[in-house]
């Protein structure tokens, strides 16, 4: 804006230095300077109304004895400019440019009848001011143009990230099925292959010690178990379309008996669990995570710690649910070997998700403890984004 409407000032007095001159020449500006920046919005009005002003002036003060700088048509170049780069009817367009071509046409008409004298009257200098006009709406559509590729480019782009994440959520979902497919293959024909050979025994239990019967019970219902929360997850595992309704989702009213199954198992496990006032409704969730936490312990406990005694305390205090189990040294040899120790992640991961804390690690008498506290109030689940 600035650039087209301070040339002319500048070589005004050059070309006429009197005061109607420079009134003349204000008032094109004064124009100029209101109409120019809607350019965007009504190029083809904006280019009219700068055309008419300008043909109109320059006849006017040629008709006065008044000459006007020809940098004063800067502002029409830029008005071209506009209906070029911001124009979409082509008939805007051609009304523009035949319009405008109309308006020249009759101001020169009307300056060769009323000019003061033949010095006044407008000739090669009228051609050299028109004949650049076109390369102005020519570099504004060029621009218009290279928008419109810009944006088609960035179209396609988009369609080719969004057919790219379809491809990777296809493969994922196929790769899911495998998974689903190659654990049910060999997970679950072992399972199924256990919990039949513990039928057997126990069909067989009068030909067994008394103390094994109880053990072989316990291996039968934890591969039944596992057999089922198996299938849940393949069915999770192979899309929502093949998924049923889940069963239901262990709490802390099912840790007494994951405590009676570790025990049975010969774990030596002590127990404190104070359940919040019936009312007080804890969220499933948060439920579902100390139940996992403690199920992991014991596990954990008899695979690297056998014979050790366990405790197990899970209270309610100050808007936290905190879970704590802790074993001793162990006074049998453990199978640190096992596992892919993936077990205590798992772990903080429930606990973070919820925005709780999580603390791992041996105690000073070389045994292991786990200390969970999780928030149980619906603002700071809300927090924690579940």
């Amino acid at each position: 804006m600035v650039l087209t409407l301070c040339p002319a000032p500048l070589m005004q007095q050059n070309t006429d230095g009197s005061a109607r001159g420079w009134w003349l020449l204000a008032g094109c500006e004064a124009v100029v300077a209101v109409a120019l920046p809607l350019r965007r919005r009504v190029p083809v009005t904006v280019f009219l109304v700068i055309v008419n002003t300008l043909v109109a002036a320059v006849v006017w003060g040629a008709a006065d004895g008044v000459r006007l700088s020809s940098l004063v048509f800067l502002s029409l170049a830029a008005a071209l400019y506009g209906v070029g780069s911001h124009s979409t009817s082509w008939a805007g367009t051609w009304t523009a440019l035949l319009g405008g071509g109309a308006v020249v046409a009759a101001g020169l008409w009307t300056n060769h009848l009323t000019a003061a004298s033949p010095q006044y009257r407008g000739g090669s200098d009228v051609l050299a001011v028109v004949a650049p006009m076109p390369l102005a709406w020519a570099t504004g559509f060029a621009a218009r143009t290279h928008r419109a590729n810009l944006a088609a480019t960035a179209q396609r782009v988009e369609d080719v990230l969004r057919a790219q994440r379809v491809r990777e959520q296809q493969a994922a979902q196929q790769e899911r099925v495998r998974i689903a497919r190659e654990m049910h293959d060999v997970v679950a024909h072992s399972l199924t292959l256990l919990v039949v050979r513990a039928e057997t025994l126990r069909a067989r239990g009068g030909e067994l010690p008394s103390w094994s019967r109880t053990q072989i019970d316990g291996l039968a219902v934890a591969g039944r178990q596992a057999g089922g929360e198996l299938r849940d997850l393949l069915r999770v595992l192979r899309g929502p379309d093949e998924a049923v309704p889940p069963g239901p989702v262990p709490g802390l009213d099912d840790l007494s008996e994951l405590l009676d199954r570790s025990r049975d198992a010969g774990a030596r496990v002590e127990a404190l669990i104070e359940i919040p006032a019936e009312g007080e409704v804890l969220p499933r969730l948060v439920q579902l995570a100390v139940y996992r936490i403690v199920q992991e312990s014991l596990t954990n406990a008899r695979r690297h710690a056998p014979g050790a005694p366990v405790r197990v305390t899970v209270t309610a205090d100050a808007g936290q649910l905190r879970c704590e189990v802790v074993n001793t040294r162990p006074t049998e040899p453990g199978t640190a070997g096992w596992g892919s120790g993936l077990g205590l992640v798992s772990m903080r991961e429930r606990v973070d998700a919820l925005g709780g804390e999580l603390r791992a690690g041996p105690t000073e008498d070389g045994g292991f403890q786990v200390v969970a506290a999780l928030p149980v109030s619906t603002e700071s689940l809300d927090a924690a984004g579940v």
